[in-house]
């Protein structure tokens, strides 16, 4: 059974930088797709970075040039480099990882970014 276990979260001012690690196990493959999600209190979860295998990345458009999305195959880690962080960033974030057509998340870490 594949489980995703995050790392990383915490409190940290508006301006600071915070790095949340996941890594999976219990498997020998490599995801496809990994990624980070979060979800803010009354709202819906949203995609916030994606990499793929090859290193392709998508963003969502509130954290382009703030955040980096990379990822250790050898590892099955991926790692988010948040940067300028913002009080709207607030949220649990988690991690998710697709391997084929079989979708799986971590149990979530919070971010907390005081203003």
């Amino acid at each position: 059974q594949v489980q995703l276990v995050e790392s990383g979260g915490g409190l940290v001012q508006a301006g600071g930088s915070l790095r949340l690690s996941c890594a999976a196990s219990g498997t020998i493959f490599s995801p496809y797709r990994m990624g980070w999600y979060r979800q803010a209190p009354g709202k819906q979860r949203e995609s916030v970075a994606l990499i793929t295998t090859d290193g392709s990345t998508n963003y969502a458009d509130s954290v382009k040039g703030r955040f980096t999305i990379s990822r250790d195959n050898a590892k099955n880690t991926v790692y988010l480099q948040m940067n300028s962080l913002k009080p709207e960033d607030t949220a649990v974030y988690y991690c998710n990882g697709l391997w084929g057509p079989s979708n799986y998340w971590g149990q979530g870490t919070q971010v907390t970014v005081s203003s």
